[in-house]
């Protein structure tokens, strides 16, 4: 593997801005990431607060204890209990697979931003990946992407699941799961790995019960040697643990909500896209009844929590008096999930994407409010991997490595079609057409005065014409097409490779796919690497 880099705009303004570390962008964080010092000013003010290390420590060894544990793994849970230490964290939704590439990178980025200031501040740092496990939106995870032929294809894991299910709650069928996971490495193609590979992750989804737990594994089999935690935020024990924060989050509802505006007011004065849609009588509080996720509102006038339909009502004591008997019941939604995260995690630095970013830039007054810092936000380390026959290609075709990660290959695509395609033919055909459609105007203009009942055998004829004459256009192209085939396939291909279905390699590629092409050490190569975090776009070529 080699290691190259580039700038690569990321995906908003607001995000692009802070990469830079630019104002005004920088006056809605509490801290800069440009100061030499901010981590040791950070570190600090974590000095200042109290956290339950200890029962957060053994919380997080319960969830972790039917996985296959490491002695880096205890060894975080330890360095976790001293007072002195800090984590570096960072979520995601529990996707199958481990979902998208951007997933592995994130964890990339956790654990080599730990270890980076584990060293450098002589103190504890452990790596913790906290999983979104509450969300319900089951669709966003449910899939991974293959390439069949010359298309990227979604292949959706087939066993229905209704309702708003929390995706820790979602129990599969193993046997389909097996089948799905047989029908995915079928289309990554056979290599001397796969055996191996689709024994370990048919292994792991039988051990598993959830789609969550399922997600852990394979999570905490690609990275326990780094001393990665793991923990699931629907995790029944760490609900115990969250009470008293949740308590602070009913009481204060109104207050959050309208601190998250203020910030918004703010942003939008600067002309910054809103990222969270937030109504004013938002609770930022979801209720589990019957499997189903319930988002609370706030009425300030009668202090009652409600659904939006109506259906369930709280007074504030009644839903403090829920809390203290099932916290199971109650999960954060966008604006609280950071905000439980800072009071529960001694954190000195949060791992984001660029989404992230924009949208915790609304919610420093929130921070604020609840006595608390944001911390340091450092955004995930980006990459496209290369493969040694991409590289060649571009060269054959004489597309620039840096613009085809940048902008895809569409352009030189339709460049070359455009030097092989009879523009001249198509434009003879267009001239019959023109012709042929004038002189039909003028038959229809005679037939409205003279022979009105032939009207409608003239327009179908004239019909029946521009279908022939579109079919003769299509077949010139195809036969062009198939004459140069090769070609225009090899820019599907880098197309495929590099920006499948015009999107970042790292939001539709599967890591499981590389696994299975380059073997099992393929991330630990790839954690062998030092990634400075720049805000530089990283290719990594194998």
């Amino acid at each position: 593997m080699e290691l190259e880099s580039l700038s690569v705009p990321a995906i908003n303004r607001f995000a692009s801005l802070y990469l830079k570390q630019e104002a005004p962008v920088t006056d809605f964080f509490h801290y800069n990431l440009s100061a030499g010092t901010v981590y040791e000013e950070r570190a600090a003010d974590l000095q200042a607060r109290t956290y339950q290390r200890g029962p957060l420590a053994a919380c997080i060894e319960a969830y972790m204890k039917p996985f296959a544990f490491s002695e880096e793994v205890a060894a975080s849970l330890e360095k976790l209990r001293d007072e002195r230490s800090a984590v570096v964290i960072g979520g995601q939704q529990a996707g199958l697979l481990t979902g998208p590439l951007y997933t592995i990178y994130k964890i990339v980025s956790i654990i080599k931003l730990a270890q980076q200031q584990e060293s450098e501040l002589g103190i504890p740092v452990v790596p913790v990946f906290w999983i979104a496990g509450e969300d319900h939106d089951f669709l966003e995870v449910n899939h991974v992407y293959v390439e069949r032929e010359s298309s990227i294809e979604k292949l959706t894991y087939p066993e229905r699941i209704t309702g708003k299910k929390m995706v820790s709650d979602i129990l599969y069928d193993k046997e389909h799961m097996k089948v799905w996971i047989k029908k995915v490495f079928a289309n990554f193609g056979e290599t001397d790995y796969t055996k191996q590979l689709l024994r370990h992750v048919s292994e792991e989804a039988e051990a598993a019960s959830s789609v969550t737990e399922f997600f852990s594994r394979l999570v905490h089999s690609l990275f326990h040697r780094y001393g990665l935690l793991v923990i699931d935020s629907a995790f029944k024990p760490l609900r115990e643990l969250e009470k008293p924060f949740f308590k602070q989050l009913i009481e204060q509802a109104e207050v959050i909500t309208e601190a998250v505006h203020r910030e918004q007011k703010v942003m939008a004065g600067l002309e910054f896209n809103q990222m969270i849609e937030l109504s004013a009588s938002a609770a930022n509080l979801f209720l589990y009844e019957n499997q189903e996720r319930v988002l609370l509102e706030y009425d300030g006038e009668t202090k009652r929590f409600s659904s939006k339909d109506g259906v369930l009502q709280y007074e504030k004591a009644e839903l403090l008096n829920l809390l203290e008997r099932e916290p199971e019941k109650f999960s954060n939604n966008v604006v609280t999930r950071p905000l439980m995260q800072e009071w529960l995690f001694p954190t000195l630095a949060f791992i984001a994407g660029p989404g992230e970013i924009a949208y915790w830039a609304e919610l420093k007054t929130a921070f604020e409010q609840l006595d608390m810092k944001m911390p340091p936000i450092e955004a995930r380390l980006n990459m496209t991997i290369v493969e040694r026959g991409v590289v060649r290609s571009l060269e054959e075709l004489h597309v620039p490595l840096d613009l085809a990660v940048r902008e895809g290959i569409e352009a030189p695509k339709e460049r070359f079609w455009h030097s092989v395609r009879d523009d001249h033919f198509h434009e003879m055909i267009e001239g019959v057409e023109q012709s042929l459609m004038a002189q039909y105007d003028e038959l229809e203009k005679r037939a409205q005065n003279l022979h009105q009942e032939t009207v409608p055998v003239i327009l179908k004829n004239r019909e029946f014409h521009l279908k022939q004459l579109a079919f003769l256009t299509r077949k010139t192209d195809e036969m062009i097409q198939r004459r140069h085939e090769v070609v225009l396939n090899k820019y599907e291909k880098l197309q495929n490779a590099l920006r499948p279905l015009g999107s970042p390699q790292e939001r539709i590629r599967n890591v499981y796919e590389y696994l299975n092409k380059y073997g099992p050490d393929f991330v630990h190569e790839l954690m062998a690497f030092d990634f400075p975090f720049t805000g530089k776009h990283y290719l990594v070529k194998i």
